[in-house]
């Protein structure tokens, strides 16, 4: 049997089960992303973007058992005034969650809006995710558009002052979860999204975002928790003219995480942001893959990624910069850095420039090593512990990234949850 055929083989296995939720406006949506799945079949170890993480566990038809974590340990952002929606291994939980209701915006529930005849949505479910398979192919992508069976879709019209946080949890340590976002940003327009736990044993979910002229789109996500958790994410984002987009992830465990970003700055003057901090311990596998495509004139981009590796854990970080003929006065920006606390991690990078414009101020670097052993004897010589003095030499690695989150609030959180992972984990 060819590659081609075993692609369509374990795609007619994985799809057992699963079905096109019934939709008036939405059909012709999923029927279009089931037809893009079909014609791609799932992914393969030798398929160029998915050579230094292997898919056998997201193509198998169920999902691998995930023991579930303490429950009692409070949520991320509990201490943040927020709009709180709550899935629970894939379910909306109605109990948990707030009144879907705010000044400046509207959020409805992807399943409660297939009733209806017509949507806003019915132009943007889909589009970013069709328009992101070139020039790479994302099946998990189009397997989350034809089949997700929940998610919110969440218009804005104004400035959002609280922001909103949906919450994943996971009950059953067995659940596959398959949920789809959509957020619309009109002209001038700005939202805080923050996003939170381990959602399923196995997760899939995409969010597709569209930041119009002058908007801002400010995103903060934390995945940790269960380590047998396994996950596959994407963010879809066209961005308009003037507007802004930000998008900060801190991974903490979890056997296996692929975060997908495809960014597209269409809009002269567009700002786009992503960056992400990793820590893993042991039987840790992440993946960070990242494509920006420059389209307009002026516009910046910068791409931070911090992984802190120990105990045979694996760091994967993909990025890629395209620059379009028009898109001249670019500035694109993209660091990848490991640092590993033993011999026995690794990391993986692949760096990409690709640039036909010649006016633009394009960079991209990617380095490994350990930790700097004169600034440790330093720290010890002055009276501090060698596991505290580690720990204090880690977080300042790894700030550069967290430094990108807008809220000062927000990045002390995050820092927080760094202090309190290096502490649980030390030698």
């Amino acid at each position: 049997m060819g590659i081609a055929e075993t692609r369509i083989s374990q795609l007619q296995d994985r799809v057992v089960g699963l079905s096109v939720p019934a939709s008036a406006w939405n059909a012709e949506n999923r029927t279009a992303a089931v037809e893009r799945l079909q014609s791609m079949g799932l992914p393969a170890p030798r398929d160029e973007y998915w050579r230094f993480t292997d898919p056998k566990s997201l193509n198998a038809i169920e999902a691998p058992k995930a023991a579930l974590f303490d429950p009692k340990e409070t949520d991320v952002f509990d201490t943040v005034d927020r709009l709180e929606i709550v899935f629970v291994d894939g379910v909306f939980d109605a109990v948990a969650s707030d009144d879907l209701s705010g000044s400046n915006m509207t959020i409805e529930r992807l399943s409660d809006a297939e009733g209806h005849d017509s949507h806003w949505a019915a132009d943007c479910y889909g589009a970013l995710e069709a328009i992101g398979q070139t020039p790479v192919q994302r099946p998990f992508a189009a397997l989350n558009t034809a089949y997700a069976t929940d998610g919110v879709l969440i218009r804005v019209t104004g400035k959002v002052e609280k922001p909103v946080n949906i919450t994943y949890r996971h009950a059953n340590d067995t659940s596959d979860a398959i949920l789809h976002h959509v957020i619309k940003l009109e002209e001038g327009a700005e939202l805080t999204l923050l996003e939170n736990g381990p959602a399923a044993a196995r997760f899939n979910k995409s969010c597709e975002v569209f930041v119009a002229d002058r908007a801002a789109f400010h995103h903060v996500r934390t995945q940790g928790r269960d380590h047998e958790r396994r996950a596959v994410t994407y963010i879809f984002a066209d961005l308009g003219t003037e507007s802004v987009f930000k998008s900060f992830t801190l991974t903490a465990n979890g056997a296996l995480t692929r975060n997908e970003c495809v960014l597209r700055l269409n809009g002269d003057d567009a700002t786009a942001h992503v960056a992400g901090a990793s820590v893993g311990d042991g039987d840790f596998h992440h993946d960070d893959t990242v494509f920006i495509t420059h389209d307009a004139v002026g516009c910046e981009s910068r791409q931070v990624f911090k992984k802190v590796l120990r105990n045979g854990a694996t760091g994967v970080f993909q990025g890629k910069i395209l620059v379009k003929p028009d898109a001249q006065k670019t500035d694109g920006y993209q660091i990848s850095q490991s640092l590993l606390l033993d011999a026995d991690s690794q990391f993986l990078a692949k760096p990409e420039l690709e640039i036909y414009a010649d006016d633009v101020a394009c960079s991209h670097g990617s380095t490994s090593g350990a930790i700097d052993e004169e600034a440790l004897f330093y720290l010890c010589s002055r009276g501090v512990p060698k596991d505290q003095a580690t720990d204090l030499l880690t977080l300042a690695f790894l700030a550069e990234a967290v430094d990108e989150i807008e809220s000062d609030t927000l990045s002390d959180l995050i820092v927080e949850k760094l202090e309190g992972w290096l502490e649980r984990h030390r030698p």
